[in-house]
């Protein structure tokens, strides 16, 4: 059994309200928008594999760490992975460049900032999810992130991770005090 913790649009910000699901989780996975390499540095930090791709605002250096589509396998289950995906009703090229090489039981994609969680039936009951934002860039109010399991074939005990959106700006003042 894999847990799984799945982030996108981190746009530089690892919010410490997630540390606790990151030192739980067996595997990483980023949908793209990571911001900095400094941020990349830190989810390998807690030694748990990464599986990742790259983001419209991701620079050269992350681009090479990471590509632009991701097709992979944790059990029994088949996983692709592109930042801009689309939704069901309306997939990106990206998407369907993923989707080329078979249809994945689960496809993740971030960019919209929109939380989804859904199955397509068109595309052979497909898990679609995109994890919203876990960062602080956005409009989003809240900010979002997705945990499950995975045994073999089945995918389940999805939860969302979802933290009110505060903005960290610390005054000189309480700059000094760290």
């Amino acid at each position: 059994m894999v847990n799984v913790l799945l982030l996108s649009d981190t746009h530089s910000y690892l919010d410490p309200r997630l540390d606790e699901h990151l030192k739980a989780c067996d595997q990483i996975w980023h949908g793209g928008d990571w911001g900095s390499v400094e941020l990349a540095d830190k989810l390998a930090a807690y030694g748990k594999p990464i599986a990742g791709v790259y983001g419209n605002i991701d620079d050269r250096t992350i681009r090479n760490m990471y590509p632009k589509i991701k097709r992979f396998r944790v059990e029994d289950v088949t996983v692709a992975m592109t930042h801009i995906g689309g939704a069901p009703s309306q997939y990106k090229p990206d998407a369907l460049e993923a989707f080329s090489k078979g249809v994945p039981m689960i496809f993740v994609c971030g960019h919209s900032h929109i939380l989804q969680v859904k199955r397509d039936a068109k595309r052979n009951n497909m898990l679609f999810l995109n994890p919203g934002a876990a960062g602080q860039h956005g409009f989003h109010p809240e900010q979002t992130a997705l945990r499950f399991k995975i045994d073999g074939a089945r995918i389940f005990d999805m939860e969302l991770i979802q933290m009110p959106r505060i903005k960290v700006k610390l005054t000189p003042e309480e700059a000094k005090l760290l």
